[in-house]
């Protein structure tokens, strides 16, 4: 490797190639999960380009809508998506919101939780800001083994590069575990604490589909790949193109798994 990868999340726009139009799929089967009540008051907290956030305003016929994220870019596109609802952005940390206490009936997340540093501290801080008998409910995707795109990428990666199975671990947050959200969230006293796995398809329409987003340089795959010197990075480009699934019109069928979890404040 040229360097060592640098991991951040910074443009919308790379996002929403990468991860973004996954997250709009995912955002509607956990709020169906959830089949909450009309007019209720909503907190997405780490609302990003505002998938979740639109879901709800689309199908969850808030009272009160707010979406909460450290990303000024990110909170920008949420803006564009949702201009013409009454949803509240806020630029905040997941890890010190800035409501008082038992200000909303419902405190979702979607996907947040692995990019936290002090993940108790931002557990806490959702319970905090419910009220009680309101619900905390939250998704994170299976990267450990449950995304399908991420599995062939490192796969390729380390038969190419041995090296390659640190960065790979490291998208393997402990967090994305039913057992370990159980645990970040059981010393809050949660009732009727739920988990549940919420699986996608994500069929992309050719090979430069799947491959384009991992030059956008975020997060850890594509800082991987981008690390790479031109040589070493096209040959883990052709060693995907053939080694994924591929439909003979071109496309690549596959999944990707998220898991939930749900618990009532007392």
């Amino acid at each position: 490797m040229a360097e060592a990868p640098k991991v951040r999340w910074v443009s919308a726009d790379l996002y929403e190639a990468y991860m973004g139009r996954w997250s709009r799929l995912v955002a509607r089967d956990f709020l169906a999960w959830l089949d909450s009540p009309p007019a209720l008051d909503w907190l997405d907290v780490g609302c990003g380009t505002g998938s979740l956030t639109e879901a709800i305003a689309t199908h969850g016929e808030p009272g009160r809508l707010v979406g909460a994220d450290p990303s000024g870019g990110f909170l920008e596109r949420a803006r564009e998506r949702l201009d013409g609802s009454k949803v509240e952005l806020r630029e905040a940390d997941a890890q010190n919101l800035p409501f008082p206490a038992n200000t909303f009936d419902r405190v979702v997340s979607g996907l947040m939780l692995n990019f936290v540093p002090d993940k108790p501290s931002a557990a806490a801080e959702m319970v905090r800001v419910t009220r009680s008998g309101g619900e905390i409910a939250l998704y994170v995707w299976d990267y450990a083994g449950g995304m399908e795109m991420m599995r062939h990428f490192w796969d390729a990666a380390i038969a190419l590069d041995p090296e390659a199975r640190e960065p790979a671990e490291a998208t393997h947050a402990p967090i994305c575990k039913p057992d370990a959200l159980r645990d970040l969230f059981g010393p809050l006293g949660l009732l009727g604490v739920e988990t549940r796995p919420l699986e996608i398809s994500t069929v992309f329409r050719n090979f430069d589909d799947y491959w384009t987003p991992f030059l956008g340089g975020q997060s850890h795959a594509p800082a991987y790949c981008m690390s790479l010197h031109e040589d070493a990075r096209g040959a883990l480009r052709e060693r995907l193109r053939k080694t994924l699934p591929t439909e003979p019109d071109g496309s690549i069928p596959l999944t990707a798994r998220a898991w939930a979890l749900r618990g009532r404040k007392a």
